[in-house]
This record gives structure tokens, sequence and C-alpha cells, in this order.
């Protein structure tokens, strides 16, 4: 096997709704087949539900 370098960490970008790095990475987590779209709408889905179970 060659011993090539490591590969560079590649910058997350923040939430553009809420500006949450850790919402990024699990919106990414959620993603299937590159669906960036969908996984966007569950997640903000799911968090509009706990919102208006909260109040």
């Amino acid at each position: 096997m060659p011993r090539r370098r490591v590969a560079a960490k590649r910058e997350i970008l923040d939430d553009p709704k809420y500006g949450s790095q850790i919402l990024a990475k699990f919106m990414n987590h959620v993603m299937e087949s590159g669906k960036k779209a969908v996984a966007e709408r569950i997640v903000y889905g799911a968090l509009d539900t706990v919102k208006a179970r909260k109040n």
C-alpha cells in the first residue's frame, strides 16, 4: 500500500438558518445520496415541531 500524505480536513460550513456547525454536521449525517435539501427539510421540520411543542 502506498503511504500517501494524510488527507486534509475540510472545514464544515455553518448552518444557514441557525449558524451552527453542530447542526450542519448533523444534517450531513442525515443526508442520503447527496440530497441536502431533503435532509434540511427533515431537520428543520423536526426542530419546528419541537419548538411548537415547547410553547
